[in-house]
């Protein structure tokens, strides 16, 4: 008998699991970067979104470009929300926080990045493609510099 409770407890367990939201996802893919009055650049984009519940999660972007010498890096922080109930798309939104590294030539410096912006994963199940991401980039140097950058990425993601 306990051994019967056991495997029915198990199997309301993973029912349940089976039709839950996705509390994580793990992106991956191509990012495409124009700099304000400069290059444009290509590059990877990664991110990893922890979800507070079906449509509210806390987002780490991290991502590096390479225009014409220079080796450039993001990491940012910061919530996104997304409509949960769309079949076989998620659109979703963000405003990510953090800091960017220029660096060429051995020499390199820190700054502040915002991003603002948003896109729509399309699938179902536990993989799904990024069909786009597209985000206004403030970045800002020493407080002198500031440029009005757009990143457009896609990609892989997997959820879990």
């Amino acid at each position: 008998m306990r051994k019967f409770v056991v495997c029915f407890l198990l199997l309301i367990v993973a029912a349940v699991a089976a039709h839950a939201a996705p509390n994580a996802t793990i992106f991956g893919g191509y990012q495409y970067t124009r700099f304000d009055g400069g290059p444009n650049a290509s590059g990877w984009n990664a991110a990893l979104t922890g979800g507070f519940n079906s449509w509210l999660g806390i987002r780490a972007d991290f991502s590096g470009v390479y225009p014409s010498g220079v080796n450039f890096y993001t990491y940012t922080f910061g919530p996104e929300i997304s409509v949960p109930h769309i079949p076989m798309a998620k659109p979703f939104a963000h405003l990510l926080l953090g800091g960017a590294r220029a660096s060429s030539g051995g020499a390199s410096t820190n700054g502040f990045d915002m991003m603002l912006g948003g896109g729509v994963d399309v699938g179902h199940g536990i993989i799904a493609w990024r069909l786009v991401q597209f985000d206004w980039m403030h970045t800002s140097f020493n407080n002198v510099t500031d440029n009005e950058n757009v990143r457009i990425c896609t990609g892989l993601v997997v959820r879990f």
